[in-house]
């Protein structure tokens, strides 16, 4: 069966661009820095985020906890969202990699307020307390929303202020940017460094950029190769990324335009509660009113050729991406129908 598979923009699949680029890269030897399809994408991606090196890493929770590790002391603390996905999804490697903890704000959508962050920030050299080493943003969030300029700036005056570094989670940057209807560069000169991933929406395969200042990017080049990230032959990789960076980050609206729709499909429905302006991007997420059966829901998605994860808590997501149209948001609403119906 061919399954159209709502669970993630994980799960996307290399285009066939892709597919050709992979096997035509020119490639060498990214540990001896000379693959040059590497450095090709490094460059590029430097560009695009605003920043002056980048670097290709293996995953986007391998690209957020280098930047902790390089930007962290040991017993640093990180102020960051409570529902994160550094706090959530990334298994506590800041305690384990950069010896970092996590002092979490509850966020309004994920976005935290100002004055909260201010109220963190440890002041002085009280030998009792930690040292403020890195305030960490996420934009998009994981709860589909955008976290608007005024934010950022508002957040990176106040972390300059006080000599405290600002990461930014931005596994989905572009599509924040999209949403914004800005230049990636607009959100990311508001941090001093950025991880975006290629391999959601933008379609990639593999891989992650870590990008910022060239001095912070050296120092994260020797943390990878310790962290087991040096990599031989990534041209092939590196390849199917420039295309993302280009090609792919150039189609975003079209998610979002499917992940509206399906939103406003879903507001039709018995037993949901959504409301599609929350919807900024390819993330839909919504909530069951009523009891549901849920293993009734996902087997009727799943015999109707559809992929997607079960309810938690009452809530639900579905994701739209470069393999999901129309026609198949339809179908899916008319399962979600009857069932609901029922």
């Amino acid at each position: 069966m061919q399954w159209i598979d709502f669970r993630s923009d994980t799960v996307t699949h290399p285009t066939p661009a892709m597919r050709r680029a992979m096997a035509e890269a020119e490639v060498g030897d990214d540990v001896y820095g000379d693959d040059p399809t590497v450095l090709r994408l490094e460059e590029l991606a430097a560009d695009k985020l605003g920043k002056e090196a980048a670097l290709l890493v293996p995953s986007g929770t391998f690209g957020n906890q280098l930047a902790l590790f390089t930007h962290c002391r040991r017993g640093d603390e990180v102020i960051v969202e409570d529902n994160s996905h550094i706090v959530w999804h990334e298994a506590g490697a800041a305690a384990v990699i950069a010896g970092a903890h996590l002092r979490t704000i509850e966020g309004d959508n994920g976005l935290m307020a100002v004055d909260a962050i201010e109220r963190r920030i440890r002041v002085g050299d009280d030998i009792h307390e930690p040292r403020t080493g890195l305030i960490c943003l996420e934009n998009a969030h994981g709860n589909g929303r955008v976290l608007p300029l005024s934010a950022m700036a508002d957040t990176a005056a106040l972390a300059r202020a006080h000599g405290v570094p600002v990461h930014l989670d931005g596994a989905r940057v572009f599509n924040a940017a999209a949403h914004l209807g800005c230049d990636v560069r607009e959100i990311t000169r508001h941090v001093d460094s950025v991880m975006a991933c290629l391999s959601k929406g933008l379609a990639a395969p593999i891989g992650s950029i870590l990008a910022g200042p060239a001095d912070f990017i050296a120092q994260a080049r020797r943390k990878r190769k310790l962290l087991g990230g040096g990599l031989r032959q990534a041209g092939v990789i590196a390849a199917p990324g420039i295309l993302a960076l280009t090609e792919m980050a150039a189609r975003l609206d079209e998610d979002h335009q499917n992940a509206r729709y399906l939103a406003e499909g879903l507001a039709k429905l018995p037993c949901v509660d959504i409301d599609p302006a929350d919807v900024h991007i390819n993330l839909v997420w919504f909530r069951f009113n009523a009891d549901i059966d849920a293993a009734e829901l996902m087997s009727a998605l799943k015999q109707a050729g559809f992929l997607a994860n079960p309810p938690h808590q009452g809530a639900m997501r579905l994701v739209t991406h470069w393999q999901v149209g129309r026609a198949d948001i339809d179908r899916l609403l008319d399962v979600m129908q009857r069932v609901l119906s029922d």
